[in-house]
């Protein structure tokens, strides 16, 4: 697909359901929320949907948001690489031939819907939905700059993860000049923590277990300390960059359970290490250096599924 593909969609629809991933983040709000703004601004009829809800930290983006009645005519799927990622309250889009057209940046994409655009080299999908904006000629919102900025911000960890390009610079560069408190945004997004996120870090921190000789690093967050903590799901986001702040870790691993016997896993690694092969191994993926997976079973058969991993990529003790 090209751009001028999908402004020819945009031109030719005019209702837009728009599909959020589950445990929503900066980047998949942003550019769902960025594009319902930019549909209604075109006069056609847009939704957000989301099976998690909208995480109270992401406020700003919905606030004044208000869901609009209409028939969904087309199914747009963004920041979404798995339908399994869909989750389970819209269970109806995992299903093949249900979403209309994807638009990502993750290079495992499975591309489950009829129609897919896919730019793995792009720092967040924002920055997709930025460049594609700009390619119409049409004027944005602050709302929307403000949205497609926190995308952008928050997937390249304020522009220190080694997906930062020039390119993300440049359209937040371009993004600052619109009316949208950008100070605010990154200041919420990455200075301020609730008590319970820093009871979160405070368990998980004090129990981080070192393998390898110290290469591989691995926090577990169990339903019981998230129960305990009192904790809102959306004060996980950058949770899982702690294991690899470690110096001389190379591979950090955080596992989260879901449910009894169900443990979402996620990878963050130095330049050595490919997090998105790793994650593959266990039917996951998503970025060289940031990936996830899904792994069933008890916490110490995940664990030793997970050590075998690392095991395999040629670390040793």
């Amino acid at each position: 697909m090209n751009f001028r593909e999908i402004t020819d969609i945009f031109r030719d629809n005019d209702n837009f359901l728009i599909l959020t991933h589950k445990s929503p983040d900066g980047d998949t709000l942003g550019t769902g929320f960025a594009l319902c703004y930019f549909l209604r601004d075109m006069g056609k009829k847009a939704n957000v949907v989301n099976s998690d809800s909208f995480p109270q930290r992401y406020a700003f983006m919905y606030e004044d948001y208000q869901p609009q009645e209409f028939d969904p005519e087309y199914v747009i799927a963004v920041d979404i690489a798995d339908p399994q990622l869909i989750g389970s309250s819209l269970a109806q889009f995992q299903q093949p031939g249900t979403v209309d057209l994807c638009i990502d940046h993750h290079v495992s994409n499975k591309e489950f819907a009829k129609l897919t655009y896919v730019d793995a080299n792009a720092s967040a999908s924002a920055l997709i939905m930025y460049q594609l904006f700009k390619y119409t000629g049409r004027e944005i919102s602050d709302l929307t700059a403000k949205c497609l900025y926190t995308g952008i911000a928050t997937d390249t960890g304020c522009f220190k993860y080694e997906n930062t390009t020039p390119q993300a610079h440049i359209a937040c560069a371009e993004l600052m000049a619109y009316n949208i408190d950008f100070a605010a945004v990154n200041r919420k997004m990455f200075d301020v923590k609730s008590r319970a996120r820093l009871a979160v870090e405070q368990a998980v921190t004090s129990k981080m277990e070192y393998f390898f000789g110290g290469q591989c690093s691995m926090i577990v967050l169990t339903t019981r300390m998230i129960e305990e903590c009192g904790v809102d799901p959306a004060e996980f986001d950058g949770l899982a960059s702690i294991p690899l702040q470690v110096e001389g870790v190379k591979i950090g691993i955080t596992v989260k359970q879901r449910h009894e016997n169900v443990y979402k896993i996620s990878v963050r690694t130095t330049e050595d290490t490919d997090a998105s092969e790793f994650c593959r191994r266990f039917g996951g993926g998503g970025h060289i250096r940031a990936s996830g997976c899904e792994i069933h079973g008890d916490l110490e058969t995940v664990k030793a599924k997970l050590l075998e991993g690392v095991r395999e990529l040629g670390f040793d003790d």
